[in-house]
């Protein structure tokens, strides 16, 4: 009888792309835009930031190479502070998620772990990409000048780039789960910003920060933004710090979102 009645019952379908859908998309943008504190820290700060060092000082006009000023290279390195912080917060909203028990409430619906992961990342980047397009513009308006298609190729490395830390907040959401994760990780941030040369120029920095910013997420990242204005190619080991931080990222990722579905 129940082996009957078992071959009656309805079979659950999973649904085209796995659920993923351009509603979800936009109610986790709108959840996302909704906490202020991420706002704040991702989008405004950046722009204090740049507003505070890059503009109305001696060296803002200066060239910082052939291809810009001075202004415009602390443009650039703003951007993706803002950017690292913005898709960092957007791939840790599964922490949020996770303590408060609404991940296991979507394992119930037909939305599949892999679609949830991609709508996680695609929103960490839609607010990577807010916090590039403002931080720009606050240079467009001020005292940054590089050569006008500069503006278009530096504003997409930062902003592709940044997908490293997408990966790395999906990464220390599933390895801290906690409502407070941006909390913990702020400082970390601020720290592998500086070694990555984004607040103080590594070559101002003693022989013993520059090598260790070398092995660092952030410094393939700002070699590679900022080569553009200087006029020269970042070097193969700027390509290879980027390649190898996301595979580590997004393999450390993929490591703890298969042992956090195999729980249930």
């Amino acid at each position: 009888m129940s082996s009957a009645i078992a071959s009656r019952a309805p079979q659950r379908r999973v649904p085209r792309f796995g659920g993923f859908n351009g509603t979800l998309l936009g109610l986790e943008v709108r959840r996302l835009t909704r906490n202020r504190r991420t706002m704040i820290f991702s989008v405004v700060l950046p722009v204090v930031f740049f507003l505070l060092f890059g503009t109305g000082k001696a060296y803002s006009l200066r060239s910082a190479g052939p291809h810009g000023n001075w202004a415009a290279s602390i443009m650039i390195s703003m951007a993706l502070y803002g950017a690292m912080l913005s898709t960092t917060a957007g791939g840790a909203m599964v922490a949020t998620e996770r303590s408060q028990g609404w991940s296991r409430q979507l394992r119930l619906t037909p939305l599949t772990p892999a679609a949830y992961i991609v709508v996680k990342v695609l929103v960490a980047m839609l607010l990577g990409a807010v916090s590039v397009a403002v931080t720009y513009a606050a240079g467009g308006f001020t005292q940054a000048h590089m050569d006008g298609p500069l503006w278009v190729e530096t504003a997409l490395i930062a902003w592709v780039g940044s997908l490293v830390f997408a990966a790395f907040g999906v990464f220390m959401g599933y390895l801290l789960p906690s409502e407070n994760v941006m909390q913990i990780l702020g400082p970390g941030l601020a720290l592998l910003a500086f070694l990555g040369g984004l607040f103080t120029p590594l070559d101002q920095l003693g022989s013993t920060f520059q090598t260790i910013a070398k092995f660092t997420p952030m410094y393939g990242l700002s070699e590679l933004a900022h080569a553009p204005i200087a006029g020269t190619g970042p070097g193969w080991t700027a390509v290879v710090n980027v390649v190898f931080w996301l595979a580590l990222f997004a393999g450390g990722a993929a490591w703890r979102f298969r042992r956090d579905t195999a729980r249930v």
